[in-house]
């Protein structure tokens, strides 16, 4: 059954009723993970109350990651927070929110699963994209998210930018260049992830959607390889997925136990395995190896190699006045 992708900017909050004395906890998350909480949820409600935890009720709110950071800044009572980029969570803590040595309380630095930036093209693949490279042909459209609103359109850009600094023998002039190209390409900025997958799959715009991986492996499994086909570049970034407590909303609401329990199941085998099934690359090695086949082998580049971490990253191409501005910028005067 295929789902229904809802094109809508608005938070997007599903509340089940509580019984009496039932604790519940709300989970602040980036719009394209809607699928795999829904599957995950309850395999951690089963575990926690088969360890003699009370009853308990997951609620999901779902928007592009930094407009979650800005609802829980301004107030959204996210028990948990499990966002696509760490300077998402960095933001929440700076406003006291969560502690800041939040990356260290978890494995992996407080990150179970990854994902990566491909591309998913209509079948039989018809303007030919290959690579990077083919998204600043002319003629050519191509759908992302805002890097402006979208933690999944700030890897993409950054994956782009990363490719042809490369290309360009670490030419940032030619690299930025490079990115104003495929941004003249896009016809629409969608806020987040989830709205720019509509856009392509619904509306039919663009010729080729450049989006997490596990939106692309979703999509071919609900629609089938009749419709589009996904296209994987030569190379890529890694897309780290940090969780975190929200401490000050899980200290007031008494939920700090069950907040820390919920993320922590997420680096289980049981959690693994259902982020793997979901399409995200699991950090815990077995369920990595066992799923191995479901993920291309391609060139993977981090923000911290590439870019220096994420606060480098922010500063330079996302802050105001950055590389993102001087793009928009450039496709404005033309």
């Amino acid at each position: 059954m295929r789902r229904l992708i809802v094109f809508s900017f608005a938070i997007s909050i599903l509340v089940p009723a509580c019984g009496a004395g039932e604790r519940s906890l709300l989970n602040a998350s980036f719009d394209i993970s809607r699928e795999l909480f829904q599957a995950y949820n309850p395999v951690f409600v089963a575990h926690w109350r088969a360890e003699g935890g009370s009853p308990l009720t997951i609620n999901q709110s779902h928007a592009g990651s930094s407009k979650q950071a800005r609802a829980v800044i301004d107030g959204l009572e996210a028990d948990v927070v499990t966002f696509n980029q760490v300077t998402d969570v960095d933001a929440i803590a700076a406003r006291g929110l969560i502690a800041a040595t939040w990356r260290g309380r978890l494995p992996h630095n407080s990150v179970p699963f990854t994902s990566t930036i491909v591309f998913l093209t209509r079948q039989g693949n018809p303007k030919a994209v290959h690579d990077w490279d083919d998204l600043v042909k002319p003629g050519i459209s191509v759908v992302v998210p805002s890097p402006k609103t979208s933690g999944n359109g700030r890897y993409g850009y950054l994956a782009a930018y990363s490719f042809a600094r490369k290309k360009f023998g670490g030419d940032d002039l030619k690299a930025r260049e490079f990115v104003t190209a495929l941004f003249r390409n896009v016809p629409v900025f969608d806020t987040g992830g989830r709205g720019a997958s509509t856009s392509f799959i619904q509306r039919k715009i663009g010729d080729v959607l450049v989006t997490f991986e596990a939106e692309v492996l979703l999509t071919l499994k609900e629609y089938g390889a009749g419709e589009f086909q996904q296209v994987t570049p030569s190379s890529s970034i890694v897309a780290d997925m940090p969780v975190a407590v929200v401490d000050r909303v899980a200290n007031r609401r008494g939920t700090v136990k069950e907040a820390t329990a919920y993320l922590e199941y997420l680096f289980s085998e049981a959690g693994q395995e259902l982020a793997a099934k979901h399409h995200y690359r699991p950090s815990l090695g077995s369920i990595a190896r066992k799923y191995a086949e479901r993920f291309p082998t391609l060139e993977l580049i981090s923000v911290d190699q590439a870019f220096g971490g994420w606060e480098n990253a922010q500063k330079a191409h996302f802050a105001d006045g950055g590389s993102f501005d001087q793009v928009l910028a450039a496709i404005r005067t033309r």
